[in-house]
């Protein structure tokens, strides 16, 4: 009897090792919306696509955001960098990957397009506070 229950108990804590391990996994699966920074490891490494990961910085403050947008099907995955204008270390990476620059855009932006036709990158310059915002959008 003795060792069933230490059996039972050992078990149990290694379930509930797990779930509480996968909870937030689960939580950030289920999200509608985020807001971290590079150092928030774990909201870094599951939203961020690689195309943001590898993007050069072109200012030290700049943050991530996500958003699942379930009318039309959309994640839009942004990098917003603080106190520039200036895309153009943005734009070289863009075509360097092989992005192109497109002659209309859905929104004031610049729209680039690759060889995914459900993807498309805007990169916007706001002006009250002076910012540059990069977004992956995705339809599905």
């Amino acid at each position: 009897m003795r060792k069933s229950f230490r059996v039972l108990t050992v078990a149990i804590v290694l379930i509930a090792s797990v779930f509480i391990w996968v909870w937030p996994y689960i939580i950030m699966q289920l999200s509608g919306s985020a807001h971290y920074t590079e150092q928030d490891k774990r909201e870094y490494e599951f939203y961020t696509p690689d195309l943001l990961k590898m993007m050069p910085r072109i200012t030290p403050q700049y943050d991530f955001d996500f958003v699942n947008i379930t009318g039309p099907a959309a994640h839009i995955y942004a990098i917003r960098f603080y106190d520039t204008h200036d895309t153009s270390k943005v734009d070289d990476y863009l075509s360097i990957k092989g992005y192109q620059k497109q002659q209309f855009c859905h929104i004031k932006a610049v729209c680039w397009k690759g060889i995914d036709a459900d993807e498309t990158i805007t990169v916007s310059t706001l002006n009250n506070p002076k910012e540059v915002l990069v977004s992956v959008i995705i339809n599905f």
